[in-house]
This record gives structure tokens, C-alpha cells and sequence, in this order.
């Protein structure tokens, strides 16, 4: 019996851990575009600064960022009320509007393209590409974790570490 007991608690699902490393990754993102503003301040006032207009796209797409963290939020809610269905319908809905958004920023790069902004050139210009390429990685990392919660939401994991995905 003692025994069993032991086994039950080596096999107990501990989120901690995990949850630390999911908490450095978000301040150091956080610090990363923090660093980035900064800089993007500090050098604009340096002078030889090109005054550009941003294409209307990257406008939609921080709508679309803004709609997926609320239906990802849904999702979460859901998956807390072991609503599985409409967890996975806010999945997918994220899912959707992550991919939206980084089509948005192809679209966006292009239309800059168009009207002669580059990455290589005025460092006004190369702030647009770093800060928006990074923001699209930033959204490729997290359309990864969301498949990965919604093949936990298919594959009806428990309770437990299925509210933990969705965090």
C-alpha cells in the first residue's frame, strides 16, 4: 500500500516548473520589446529619421492580435468549466486569427515594399521590420502552442493539465 502511494505521488502532474519557465519567456519578451521602444525612442532622436505612414494592414492586424487574446481568454475560461467544445472552438478561433495576423504582416511588409521602405536603409525603416518580424515569430511560437492545446482538448487529457495548456 505505502508503496502505491509513493508511485501515485512521483506520477503526480506539477506544473511549477513549467509554469516558471513559461513566466521567464514572458518577461523576457516583455523586456525584449521594452528594449526595442527604448531604442526606437533614443534613435529617432539622433536625427536623419525618415517619417513614414504605416500601411493600413498592420492597423488591422493589431485588431486581429487584440480579437485573438480575447478568444483565446474564451478558450481559457471554457477549458476551466471542462467545456471542451467550446474551448476548442476559441482554439480554433485563435488559431485562426494568429494566421490572419501574420498574413497581415506579409501584406504589410509588402505594401512597404511598394512605397520604397526597406529593411536595409533609414534605421526608421529597419525598426518596422525588426519589431513587426519579431512580433511574427513571437505569434508562429504561439500558433505552435495552441495546436498543441487543442490536440490536448482532442485527445481529452485531464482536467488539470488541460487548464494548464490553456495558462
Amino acid at each position: 500500500m505505502m508503496m502505491s502511494n509513493m508511485a501515485f505521488k512521483q506520477d503526480k502532474f506539477n506544473p511549477r516548473p513549467v509554469k516558471f519557465v513559461m513566466w521567464l519567456f514572458v518577461l523576457s519578451s516583455i523586456m525584449m520589446f521594452a528594449g526595442l521602444t527604448s531604442a526606437y525612442i533614443v534613435r529617432q532622436a539622433e536625427g536623419n529619421w525618415k517619417i513614414f505612414d504605416l500601411p493600413s494592414t498592420f492597423y488591422i492586424t493589431t485588431v486581429l492580435i487584440l480579437l485573438s487574446s480575447a478568444s483565446l481568454h474564451y478558450s481559457y475560461l471554457q477549458s476551466k468549466k471542462s467545456n471542451i467544445t467550446k474551448q476548442k472552438i476559441g482554439l480554433w478561433l485563435t488559431f485562426i486569427l494568429g494566421l490572419g495576423f501574420l498574413i497581415g504582416q506579409y501584406m504589410g511588409w509588402q505594401q512597404l515594399i511598394a512605397s520604397k521602405v526597406y529593411f536595409v536603409g533609414n534605421p526608421s525603416e529597419s525598426f518596422v521590420y525588426v519589431i513587426s518580424g519579431l512580433h511574427a515569430v513571437h505569434i508562429i511560437a504561439g500558433l505552435v502552442i495552441i495546436l498543441i492545446a487543442l490536440l490536448g482538448a482532442y485527445l481529452k487529457i485531464s482536467p488539470t493539465k488541460n487548464v494548464f495548456r490553456m495558462e
